[in-house]
Formats: structure tokens, C-alpha cells, sequence
């Protein structure tokens, strides 16, 4: 499920794509987010215990590497990952909250053409996917990869845009 839409980089309701400028997950209000924001109010201080620092180097070419609690999966991760369990795995649902439009212009976009691949069946009900971030710089220096139609790997999001989800991920100590 995704639960949550957000920005790589921006967070201006006024926002179009050409206002995209380069930044790297380094660099990006996402990481700022992911690490500050929404880790000081996601997790207690028991949950907070039992997150491992990540060491994260799948951040695209030249870009630096980073050190974070809470990141998005890297293309190599994903490519590893789809090795494992398939490309099932990388469909992804948005929540009624994720799919409303916030101040920042931000709203969940659901996928919603007659193509099999981008639906998942629940219950006997073909629901349409989301695309989702990966942390990954993209093609340009102002874009970063994506998971997008067909559980495909994109590399051409321009990080202004709004309608993407995000699918965090952390290592825990067990």
C-alpha cells in the first residue's frame, strides 16, 4: 500500500515541471522528510530503538552516497528484489489518503487505462496501481527513477512531480 504521495524534490502547490532543478537524493526535500518529519512522527521511541542506520549507495551516478534511517529502495535493490519474489511485488496501492489532494498540490495518481498489467484483483475487483519514487537519480540530473506502468523501472521522473507515491523502507534490528 502506498500511504503516503510526495514530491522527490519541491513543495509548492504552484510547482510545474519545468520549475524541476538537478538534486540528488542527497540533496532532496523527500530524504529531509523521510529522515526528520515523518520518522519523529511515525515511529515511537521503542520503533526508533530498533531502526539501523543504512549506508545507501544506489543513488545514481556521481551522486554522493548517503547515510539515512528511513530511505526509498534503490534500481539495483529493486532489480535484486524482482529476482526474489518477481515483479508482482512492485505493484502498489494507494490508500483514500494518499489519493486526496493536499495543500502542496500533491494527490496519489492511480493508474487507470485498460491495460491487465497495471491492476491488482482484490476480492474479485481489478484496482488500479500507483506509481512510486525510487531513490535512484534518472536519466537527467533533474529526474529520478520510478516504478511505473506495468511494474516497470522509469527513469525519467521529473522530481516536481506531484502525483507520485513513495513505499519507505528501513532495516531493522531483530
Amino acid at each position: 500500500m502506498i500511504q503516503i504521495r510526495q514530491r522527490y524534490h519541491g513543495k509548492s502547490a504552484s510547482l510545474t515541471w519545468f520549475d524541476a532543478k538537478d538534486t540528488t537524493w542527497h540533496d532532496c526535500d523527500l530524504r529531509h522528510w523521510l529522515n526528520h518529519d515523518f520518522y519523529m512522527r511515525a515511529f515511537n521511541d521503542d520503533e526508533k530503538e530498533i531502526i539501523n542506520v543504512i549506508h545507501c549507495i544506489d543513488n545514481g551516478e556521481g551522486t554522493p552516497e548517503t547515510k539515512d534511517k528511513v530511505f526509498l529502495l534503490g534500481v539495483d535493490e529493486v532489480k535484486n528484489l524482482i529476482t526474489l519474489h518477481g515483479k508482482e511485488f512492485l505493484k502498489a496501492l494507494g490508500t483514500e489518503f494518499a489519493k486526496k489532494q493536499q495543500a502542496d498540490g500533491c494527490k496519489l495518481v492511480i493508474y487507470n487505462k485498460s491495460n491487465e498489467k497495471n491492476y491488482i484483483n482484490i476480492n474479485g475487483e481489478m484496482v488500479g496501481c500507483a506509481w512510486w519514487w525510487l531513490r535512484t537519480q534518472g536519466n537527467k540530473p533533474s529526474r529520478a527513477y520510478f516504478i511505473g506502468t506495468g511494474t516497470s523501472i522509469r527513469s525519467y521522473g521529473n522530481v516536481t512531480i506531484n502525483g507520485y507515491g513513495i513505499r519507505p523502507a528501513m532495516k531493522i534490528k531483530i
